[in-house]
C-alpha cells in the first residue's frame, strides 16, 4: 500500500473498523484527575481559575472542592480516531463534546472508542480526502457516563502523495504578521483584562438572548504555549513516544513525517513545533493543536457561567491554521434560553477570529445555570438536554 496516499484499498481497511472498540493505550495520557493533573491541564491552557486550582475558593463552591476542567476529556482521551490509511496525515477538524457530570478530583475513567463513519471528500485543497468521526465515552469509577466526543479527523495526503496532489493549494507560504508595539500592548491589556464570573452565581433569569460572552484572547502564538499544551494533555503519546516506543509505533503504523535532509523518520507532529515541517505537510507554517484551540473556547465559556454554572456541550469546528505568530479573539454570543426539564438551558454561537480578520474556528455550545428559586444544578444530567 502506498505511504502517504489515500486509495480505496486503504478506504476499504478502515471501514471494517466502523462500530469496533477499539483500542486507546496512546490516546491516553491520564487515567485519572488528580490534582496535579488537573493543575498542568489548566496551566497548559492558561486557565487560572481557582474552581480548578485553589481547594479554598472551590470548597465554597456548589461542588464543595475542586473540580476539572470540562476539556480534560481531552487528557483521559485524545478523542482522535484515526485508523488505518498507512502514512495518511491526519488534521484535527473538530469536537462534539456533551458533558453530564462535572469531573471532580480524583474521579478514574475507562473510556469505549469507535469509528463511527467515514466520508470520502474532494476540495480545493485536496482532490481526495477522508473525514473520520470517532465516538468516546468517558465512564467515571460510578459506571456513570459523565462525557461523550464526537471527534473529527481529516486524512489528507502526505510527502510526495500531497506534492503531486493537482488540487493541493496547500504549500503557500503564510506571510508572518509583524505587531506594532501599540497591538501588542492592546493584546497584553486584553489577556490581563479577562473577566471571570467566579463565586457570584450567574442565573438563568438574568440572561437575555443576544447576550456577549467576554471574549478570552491567545497570542501572539508561541511554540512553548504549543509545548505547554502537551505537557497538560497528550506529551508524545499521540505520535507513538520517543525513543524505542517511537520506532515500535512506527513499524506497526506507518505514522511519520520523513525528514528529507536527514532520512530519519520523525514524529508527525513535528509540523506543530517546526516551520519548514509545518510547511511541508501544507500547513503554512508552525500550527497550533486543534483540541488546544478548542479548549481556549471552553475557557472563555467556564468564565463567562462561573462557579454555579455548568457546560454542557461545546461543538466545534477547526477551520483554518492558526499559526505559530498568529492571534485569537474567541467570543460569543447568547443564541436562545429554555427551561428543558427543569433546568435552565443556555445555547450560545462561539467563534475565533485571527489578528487578520480571517475565521479560526466556530460552533455552538450550551450551559446548565442555576434558577433562582430552584437551588444548585442536580447531577448527573439525566441526558443530553439540546
Amino acid at each position: 500500500m502506498t505511504w502517504g496516499t489515500i486509495t480505496d484499498e486503504g478506504i476499504a481497511e478502515a471501514e471494517t473498523l466502523v462500530n469496533v472498540l477499539l483500542r486507546r493505550d496512546r490516546m491516553r495520557w491520564i487515567e485519572t484527575a488528580t490534582r496535579d493533573a488537573i493543575r498542568h491541564f489548566a496551566w497548559g491552557i492558561g486557565d487560572n481559575n481557582p474552581l480548578w486550582l485553589d481547594s479554598e475558593h472551590a470548597a465554597k463552591s456548589p461542588y464543595g472542592g475542586i473540580v476539572a476542567p470540562p476539556c480534560i476529556l481531552y487528557a483521559l482521551d485524545g478523542t482522535v480516531v484515526a485508523p488505518k490509511l498507512a502514512g495518511v496525515q491526519w488534521l484535527y477538524a473538530g469536537t462534539t463534546f456533551t458533558w453530564l457530570e462535572p469531573i471532580r478530583l480524583d474521579d478514574t475513567f475507562k473510556v469505549e472508542a469507535r469509528l463511527k463513519k467515514q466520508e470520502l471528500k474532494s476540495g480545493r485543497r485536496f482532490s481526495k480526502w477522508v473525514l473520520q468521526t470517532g465516538e468516546i465515552k468517558y465512564i467515571n469509577q460510578h459506571q456513570r457516563v459523565a462525557g461523550i466526543a464526537i471527534g473529527r479527523c481529516a486524512r489528507t495526503p502526505r510527502g510526495d502523495a500531497l506534492t503531486k496532489d493537482k488540487n493541493n493549494k496547500a504549500l503557500k507560504v503564510a506571510e508572518e504578521y509583524n505587531y506594532s508595539a501599540e497591538e501588542i500592548f492592546d493584546i497584553e491589556s486584553q489577556v490581563l483584562g479577562e473577566h471571570r464570573q467566579g463565586g457570584e452565581p450567574l442565573f438563568y433569569e438574568d440572561v437575555d438572548v443576544m447576550d456577549k460572552v467576554q471574549p478570552v484572547v491567545r497570542g501572539p502564538l508561541g511554540v512553548v504555549d504549543i509545548m505547554a499544551w502537551y505537557s497538560g494533555q497528550q506529551g508524545a503519546t499521540h505520535y507513538g513516544g520517543v525513543h524505542g516506543d517511537a520506532i515500535r509505533y512506527r513499524s506497526r503504523h506507518a505514522d511519520y513525517h520523513l525528514n528529507k535532509k536527514t532520512g530519519a523518520k520523525e514524529s508527525a507532529g513535528r509540523g506543530h513545533l517546526e516551520t519548514s515541517t509545518g510547511k511541508d505537510v501544507g500547513m503554512g507554517g508552525a500550527y497550533d493543536v486543534g483540541p488546544q484551540r478548542i479548549a481556549w473556547c471552553q475557557h472563555m465559556l467556564t468564565n463567562w457561567i462561573g462557579d454555579h454554572g455548568f457546560l454542557h456541550t461545546l461543538d466545534v469546528n477547526v477551520r483554518k491554521p492558526n499559526l505559530v505568530g498568529d492571534t485569537l479573539w474567541w467570543t460569543g454570543e447568547v443564541l436562545s434560553k429554555n427551561v428543558r426539564e427543569g433546568y435552565g438551558v443556555i445555547e450560545f454561537s462561539v467563534r475565533a477570529v485571527n489578528q487578520r480578520g480571517k475565521l479560526s474556528a466556530d460552533g455552538t455550545a450550551s450551559a446548565v445555570l442555576p434558577r433562582r428559586n430552584n437551588g444548585p444544578i442536580s447531577f448527573p444530567l439525566p441526558h443530553a438536554l439540546v
